[in-house]
């Protein structure tokens, strides 16, 4: 007998080899798969504009990562003594032009090179909805809490979504390589700030615009992540205290699935092993000198070097 319907991740015949390198990008749940990735030590560079949501903005700054086309103080504005980029999220803002410029363009350098040797893209939607900066009829990914009355809401039009999408694709697989792997999510982060009937509708045009583009690509894979939360994990013991953002337990669940599906039985391997191995790092003894934390060290620090020995990166770093 089940109780439960459960939702299965297909097999893909690509798999994700240790020594990979993975691209996130997206809403917040593309930063709780990268931070995972990279607690497994694999290469991961996540969000180069930080937490972004919507697939016009995604799309914006995957264009400026693949022409490494650099900001400059006119695409800034200044408010509350900050100096800020609405393509961006506040971690970029400081209160001097050149702090947040040079923070912005770190980043589009670090990302531009990132993907030209990048073999896996995840890229993770959160929104249909957009804002738009009326100061400087400007589409945005960032409020930074400036007063609503100088934005507009929106939903993007399914043409605006699928253009979106469409270009996201070929730029991705212009700069990444020949055989790059682009994996396409629904966030299960539910904005209820939006109405509950109003986020249905943007996870629908979402998945509707997906399904409409990804099959005229090869190498353009849908993860069921949305469908994971929605329709496997129908139970609020599964979503942290907000009631929103779903909690340890299903990101694990749903990261056992992607890995069950993606990884190559020694990545999983691999990445298990040094899950482990961080979770020991943690450990802070009350006597450093004591003989057998000495012992224990020792033991650790043998396990990490017969990790480092499996892949070509640089792996626990000053552990």
């Amino acid at each position: 007998m089940k109780f439960r319907t459960e939702v299965q991740i297909p097999d893909s015949p690509q798999k994700i080899a240790a020594d990979d390198r993975l691209f996130t990008i997206g809403s917040c749940f593309a930063s709780e798969i990268a931070r995972l990735l990279q607690t497994g030590q694999i290469q991961t560079l996540n969000n180069p504009f930080g937490t972004v949501f919507n697939p016009y903005s995604i799309n914006k700054a995957l264009k400026k990562l693949h022409a490494s086309a650099f900001y400059t103080e006119e695409d800034l504005i200044k408010y509350n003594d900050e100096v800020i980029s609405l393509d961006h999220h506040s971690s970029f803002n400081s209160r001097f032009v050149h702090q947040t410029l040079e923070k912005i363009n770190t980043a589009v350098e670090e990302g531009n090179r990132f993907l030209q040797e990048t073999g896996w893209v995840i890229v993770t939607y959160g929104t249909s909805f957009i804002y738009e900066f009326l100061p400087k009829n400007k589409l945005v990914a960032n409020c930074h809490k400036i007063p609503g009355k100088h934005f507009r809401k929106r939903m993007l039009t399914h043409l605006e979504l699928t253009d979106a999408i469409y270009e996201t694709v070929t730029l991705l697989k212009d700069i990444c390589e020949s055989h790059v792997q682009i994996l396409f999510t629904i966030s299960p982060v539910r904005h209820t700030k939006d109405g509950m009937s109003e986020n249905n509708l943007s996870k629908a045009k979402l998945i509707t615009a997906l399904h409409e583009i990804l099959p005229q690509f090869d190498g353009c894979h849908y993860l069921p992540v949305y469908e994971l939360m929605m329709d496997d994990l129908r139970d609020y013991r599964f979503y942290k205290e907000d009631m929103i953002h779903p909690n340890h337990q299903a990101i694990q669940y749903i990261w056992e699935k992607f890995g069950s599906a993606y990884f190559a039985d020694e990545t999983m391997d691999f990445v298990e092993e040094n899950f482990k191995i961080s979770q020991a790092l943690q450990h802070r003894p009350t006597d450093a000198q004591h003989p057998k934390y000495e012992e224990f060290r020792n033991a650790l620090n043998n396990r990490i070097a017969h990790q480092q020995a499996k892949v070509k990166h640089k792996i626990f770093i000053n552990p």
